[in-house]
């Protein structure tokens, strides 16, 4: 093999490493840290999270945070062309690691959805890049599996702890802040295509959204994962298979109506600007037909070009994010007061031994945001958040305990 021919092929293992790894299908799974591959050295951590988050959704704006939160994720998806990359859902934020092949355009499309935020929802989104080789340089890691949820869509599980100090190094609040991505007034829109937030709340079947974040703590990776494996087997013990009656999305759960609650949501993200124009209104009138079209579908069961309604629905169901791992545990499950009790009490028990910290926000519904690759290919993961905050607000708790049991263990 000649030096080009091996420069082409580490190109092309390098760019493609996250498309090339094997998957798991069962997520329990995710406490399987020798499973876990290294993610190379010269891909770049890119986060978002939109500043004063907390605020924004108690003036009731947690929609607009969320679909925030999820373009992250679009935007950067569809800088990625055919290149798979990891990514992890925050509420108000993402994560995605990149090769550095693509970092350019997809830090371009982060700059230009940093500026449309501002201009459509006045949400400031905060946005950086952490190298992985930075990362290991202060002593994490960034490792990662790929769940499958169905044939040809994945979720990341990461490991490791190199996320949770690339979002600490993201909002250090000292200036200049070296891992900023600096605003460009020259970087055109972001390409969002492929968003959608059109299905009605997803209204608790059992009475509770129960949103968490748990963070388990061992002195070994061995001991991190038996308290992972004891967390999900109590919190399973307590409402039964999460996929079963605790999944949000359901049949029971799903309601759709027109026209969208998120009609003009949807409309402003793709195709408008601080004033209405051609444009955002023909991407109006578009959601507006296509949103119809697709209650028609839904409402008889029928196919309209790629949109199969007979089948869409029961794929939602099975491709939606509850549940997922980056080195915190967060699910959302669809829960009854007495199990939403429960899990709280085991939690703070466990909590109270030093064995974990958490964070929980209760709801009586939950969001779900919709991205959409392919239909004819049913290619589309669905993010889950708990409504009025979610993930966002479980954050406070959560991040309060992690303050307290390091400054406990710092002093013991």
């Amino acid at each position: 093999m000649d030096k080009k021919t091996r420069f082409a092929h580490c190109f092309r293992m390098t760019t493609h490493f996250y498309e090339q790894l094997a998957s798991f299908t069962d997520f329990s799974g995710f406490t399987d840290f020798s499973s876990y591959s290294k993610i190379p050295d010269d891909w770049i951590v890119l986060i978002s999270d939109v500043i004063g988050s907390t605020v924004a959704i108690k003036e009731g704006r947690y929609k607009d945070v969320n679909m925030v939160g999820a373009a992250s994720i679009t935007c950067i998806l569809n800088a990625c062309d055919d290149v798979a990359v990891p990514f992890v859902f925050g509420g108000d934020g993402s994560t995605i690691v990149v090769p550095p092949a693509l970092f350019d355009k997809t830090a371009n499309a982060l700059i230009a959805l940093q500026a449309k935020s501002k201009d459509i929802f006045k949400l400031n989104l905060r946005i950086g890049a952490v190298s992985i080789s930075d990362l290991r340089q202060k002593g994490v890691d960034v490792k990662v599996r790929k769940y499958e949820l169905s044939k040809g869509n994945f979720l990341a599980m990461f490991a490791g702890g190199g996320l949770e100090l690339a979002d600490d190094l993201l909002k250090d609040p000292k200036k200049p802040n070296p891992y900023h991505l600096q605003p460009d007034p020259k970087i055109g829109e972001p390409d969002l295509d492929g968003l959608s937030c059109r299905w009605e709340p997803l209204s608790a079947a059992n009475g509770i959204m129960l949103t968490m974040m748990v963070k388990a703590y061992g002195k070994s990776q061995t001991e991190e994962t038996d308290q992972l494996s004891h967390i999900m087997g109590k919190i399973e013990s307590i409402v039964g298979r999460v996929t079963g009656t605790a999944a949000p999305a359901k049949k029971q759960t799903m309601k759709y109506r027109w026209p969208p609650r998120s009609l003009m949501q949807e409309a402003n993200i793709m195709g408008r600007k601080s004033t209405p124009n051609k444009s955002y209104l023909r991407k109006l009138g578009r959601v507006a037909f296509t949103s119809l079209v697709q209650l028609w579908c839904e409402r008889f069961g029928k196919k309209a070009g790629d949109y199969d309604g007979a089948n869409y629905s029961n794929e939602i169901r099975t491709n939606t994010d509850f549940r997922k791992f980056d080195g915190i545990l967060r699910m959302v499950l669809d829960v009854t007061p007495d199990q939403a009790s429960k899990i709280e009490t085991y939690l703070q028990n466990e909590y109270d031994r030093q064995n974990l910290a958490f964070g929980i926000h209760t709801a009586d519904k939950a969001l779900m945001t919709c991205l959409v690759f392919s239909l004819n290919q049913s290619e589309h993961v669905h993010f889950i958040d708990g409504s009025n905050g979610g993930f966002a607000l479980a954050a406070i708790g959560f991040k309060n305990q992690i303050k307290h049991l390091e400054n406990t263990k710092s002093h013991t």
